[in-house]
């Protein structure tokens, strides 16, 4: 069966659940591809980010204040857009699913109106629903995939930041207290 008998066949239902999916899918592979060039870029540059500008002489307290807010921000840097793989890979099997759940439904409806129930009359309908759990799998997997990918490059980088901050803690000295900060 061709594409557009397939589409014909189709109700607004099936319509709308495949617009999702081809919406999720262009969703998560935009998302997936610029985090992972994100992340790529933040594990490369994880050190620099973390000490440029850092300031000199503030003592170690302050220093290991300024390296772990620099951290905290590099951190949410890196989870931009894993929501949207998440999600997609979370919820497009579903999509998918009730596609197929919906097709098959409409396809006994139909057989019901009809009264005839041979091989004929089931199977290209029953094929055609399971067409959307195809699709929502097509969907998901890729998602998981560029999810994990990213996910693993987040943590390398994430490792290689606190080994700078750490790096740069064991150098820094503390300052000495004032007569003030001692009473």
């Amino acid at each position: 069966m061709e594409f557009t008998e397939y589409w014909q066949y189709t109700d607004w239902v099936t319509k709308t659940l495949f617009f999702a999916l081809f919406a999720l899918s262009i969703a998560s592979w935009i998302a997936g591809i610029i985090r992972i060039i994100d992340s790529v870029k933040l594990k490369n540059n994880a050190d620099d980010l973390l000490t440029a500008n850092l300031p000199q002489g503030i003592g170690r307290e302050a220093t290991e204040q300024h390296l772990l807010q620099r951290i905290g921000r590099l951190r949410h840097r890196s989870e931009r857009g894993l929501a949207v793989l998440g999600t997609t890979a979370a919820i497009a099997p579903f999509i998918g699913l009730f596609g197929t759940v919906w097709g098959i439904f409409h396809a006994l409806h139909s057989i019901g109106q009809t009264g005839q129930a041979g091989l004929g009359q089931v199977a290209g309908p029953v094929g055609e629903a399971l067409i959307m759990t195809g699709l929502g799998l097509a969907v998901a997997i890729p998602a998981v995939i560029l999810y994990n990918i990213a996910t693993r490059l987040n943590r390398s980088g994430m490792h290689l930041a606190n080994d700078t901050a750490y790096g740069v803690l064991a150098t820094v000295q503390d300052q000495p207290k004032t007569h003030e900060q001692m009473n």
